[in-house]
């Protein structure tokens, strides 16, 4: 992330620069009294192609910002940078009408709307460049961010003097916007070279309450360890519930690999009691296949299954380039990109979703997304583990359930068929069964004895 976000600001720096070529290709705006703007003016030869290299600038800029690793602290100069960047999107989206200062004609004229709105634009790019120079120099304490940050608030302070005494306006806005090139390939450089940020990769954040045999609880996609509350409590007068979350997910931090059906089989093995104690495994969903590639991997360690809204298997192939992404998809949880996502559409997309709230806010946390749209690519890959392990190891002798809403597509039916397993319906229709009737899911952890 840090080497694309590193070359997004190297080609932002190089895009807004594409006025120096403009000196000598559109000779009438004034190399020393004019606007730099004014190469865009829409009066000139080449605006196009001056407005397409600022509107790409500052999206480059943005999409940089986006993919910055998130580091406490560093929100406010990172937010005032990607506005630096939409407000120069903004500006070549409404470009001057003509060239303001090199014009004569057009300097006599009214300001038109649209004069205005650019003018203004430009001047908030300008408060935003150098609000992002000084939060951020402030946060990192380095000499060299300090001192392009002094210099750039001195070449704006010459603008507003030349432009006061009329004349040198061209070379102070010249100035300053070489030092902002310069600053944000300084960004660049400070990103490739500074030591990595804290990855937050660590053990699974697990709950663990009640009193009796164990039952490990593992849950659907994008699933947090809250949604089986009601679950938990109406098993903690006889059993002892273990609920985590897995990478990426609720509070557990993202992993540096991408899931696997072997990994998730391998974490319900180490948070399951020692031998010989064995865990009756609660799954829903694609962790029904984790659960059953547990019992099948440690047969000894398993008293019985409960699949929930199982998921079964298809043969295609996973997609191409979806183990290449996957791997990619941890590390852009962890930027300011995918924070700032998981705050716009996080919450709600949880409460269209789950129809619960999210007391602990973990959907508003840009790994969620990530882990989530991991989860969705490694499916497939799953799936087809799960095939061959079938074909290699059995299911060892234990009770298996499998609980399925009115709305199963028959899925339920062939696991339960397969397994040898028991299969209960709902009495309605509808999904999330920990949600809508947990105490269905209750009784069937208790019939398993």
């Amino acid at each position: 992330m840090c080497v694309l976000a590193a070359a997004a600001f190297i080609v932002a720096a190089v895009l807004g620069s594409a006025w120096i070529t403009g000196q000598f290709t559109t000779p009438a705006v004034d190399r020393a009294n004019g606007y730099v703007s004014e190469l865009a003016a829409l009066d000139q030869p080449w605006t196009r192609l001056f407005r397409m290299s600022d509107a790409l600038a500052g999206v480059t800029c943005l999409f940089g910002v986006a993919l910055v690793p998130r580091v406490p602290g560093e929100g406010p100069g990172w937010a005032a940078l990607a506005a630096y960047g939409l407000l120069v999107a903004v500006g070549a989206a409404l470009p001057l009408d003509c060239a303001v200062l090199s014009d004569p004609v057009c300097g006599e004229t009214g300001p038109s709307p649209g004069r205005l709105a650019h003018l203004t634009a430009g001047a908030l790019c300008t408060a935003s460049a150098l609000a992002a120079m000084a939060l951020l120099a402030a946060r990192w304490r380095a000499g060299a961010a300090w001192v392009m940050t002094g210099l750039a608030v001195a070449a704006t302070a010459l603008v507003g003097v030349a432009l006061a005494a009329g004349r040198g306006a061209g070379l102070a806005d010249r100035l300053l916007l070489t030092l902002v090139a310069v600053w944000l390939v300084y960004v660049a450089l400070r990103l490739l070279v500074a030591d990595g940020p804290v990855t937050g990769h660590g053990p699974p954040h697990v709950v663990e309450e009640g009193e009796g045999p164990a039952v490990l609880v593992t849950g659907g996609p994008g699933g947090a360890w809250f949604h089986w509350d009601a679950v938990a409590r109406g098993l903690a007068g006889a059993r002892r519930v273990i609920r985590f979350d897995r990478p990426g997910l609720g509070l557990s931090p993202r992993s540096p690999a991408p899931p696997s059906l072997y990994a998730e089989a391998a974490r319900l093995a180490a948070l399951a009691p020692a031998h010989p104690e064995r865990v009756t495994v609660v799954a829903q969903g694609v962790a029904c296949w984790h659960a059953e590639a547990f019992a099948r991997l440690h047969p000894l360690c398993v008293a019985a299954l409960v699949l929930v809204e199982p998921v079964c298997p298809d043969g295609r192939q996973p997609p191409a380039g979806a183990h290449a992404l996957g791997r990619v998809l941890p590390a852009l949880g962890g930027t300011w990109g995918a924070a700032v996502l998981a705050r716009l559409t996080g919450p709600a997309a949880h409460r269209r979703l789950a129809g619960v709230p999210d007391p602990h806010d973990v959907y508003r946390m840009g790994k969620v997304p990530a882990a989530v749209a991991g989860e969705w690519l490694a499916r497939r890959g799953m799936a087809a583990d799960l095939r061959r392990l079938r074909a290699d190891k059995p299911l060892p002798e234990v009770p298996v359930t499998v609980l399925a809403t009115g709305r199963d597509d028959g899925c339920a039916g062939r696991l339960a068929a397969e397994l040898s397993g028991r299969l209960v319906r709902a009495p309605h229709a509808g999904r999330r069964l920990q949600l809508r009737d947990p105490r269905m899911i209750v009784d069937a952890v208790l019939a398993t004895g």
